[in-house]
């Protein structure tokens, strides 16, 4: 179960945020810092009572824009420990979406925040931690650039495309140093994150430093349409169309992704296409 730790600036989103952590099962304990300064000491005092100590830290859910030094920056000092922990930043501006990803953010959630959203960071940042544990172990998964008096030490593990498409049929991915291949046929729909992209398949999710506007040129022929300028789906992976109320969405699995109007009519001709072909 995760220690958390949440920053923001103003009292009632703070509030806000901390009940629907502790509201969530996977979550041991969820603490608050109003201010840079509370939160970095709270993750000084942390870091040296150790992993297993009584003040632990996992996950720090942070806000962006704060007063002094910001959630961006606090991330930065944060990133010279050993030891780190994951990030996760609330934010209400998209625009830093690169910048948290650059810093090896776990997840980037929007303000005002939704349950279900802030559900799927916490079950990412569970997912990392397990790799992170299960690695440590493992001198051979430690990060290329090493920290002083940590060699031994992982650095947490993201998923970052370094490499093109592998024989078109796998995409390579490198998690904590090492690279794997993912099959496309296994990726049901993509969702752009800046110049990110974030891959989701039924065993999870990766992100790829790439633009979705390049794997929708890439993957065309191989079934993924656009539906949002959010979101790129694998045709054969939508459960269902729904029009409810002018708007248009889809189900993949169990997410449910809406689709613009600019999109919609062309991918109600495509799914017709496929069901009577």
């Amino acid at each position: 179960m995760l220690r958390v730790l949440a920053v923001d600036d103003e009292k009632p989103l703070l509030e806000e945020l901390l009940y629907l952590l502790r509201s969530d099962p996977r979550v041991r304990s969820a603490e608050g810092a109003s201010d840079a300064t509370e939160a970095l000491r709270r993750v000084t005092r942390a870091l040296e009572s150790g992993p297993d100590g009584a003040d632990g830290i996992d996950v720090v859910f942070l806000d962006i824009h704060m007063a002094g030094l910001t959630g961006l920056d606090i991330a930065r000092l944060l990133a010279g420990f050993a030891r780190p922990p994951l990030i996760v930043f609330v934010t209400a501006h998209e625009g830093f979406a690169v910048q948290a990803f650059d810093l090896k953010a776990v997840d980037y959630v929007l303000k005002p925040v939704r349950p279900e959203r802030l559900a799927e960071a916490v079950r990412r940042a569970r997912e990392q931690l397990g790799r992170s544990e299960e690695a440590a172990p493992a001198p051979a998964a430690a990060a290329e650039v090493p920290v002083a008096g940590a060699a031994a030490v992982p650095r947490r593990p993201v998923t970052e495309v370094t490499v093109a498409d592998r024989g078109g049929d796998q995409i390579a991915v490198e998690l904590g140093g090492v690279t794997r291949f993912v099959a496309i046929a296994d990726i049901s729909y993509v969702e752009a994150q800046g110049d990110y992209a974030r891959l989701h398949t039924d065993e999870g999710s990766h992100l790829v430093r790439i633009p979705v506007s390049t794997l929708e040129e890439r993957w065309a022929a191989r079934g993924f349409v656009r539906i949002h300028r959010r979101h790129l789906v694998a045709l054969a992976r939508i459960d269902e169309l729904r029009l409810e109320a002018g708007t248009t969405s889809v189900r993949v699995g169990a997410a449910e992704l809406q689709v613009s109007r600019r999109h919609a009519r062309e991918l109600r001709d495509l799914l017709m296409r496929q069901a009577t072909g």
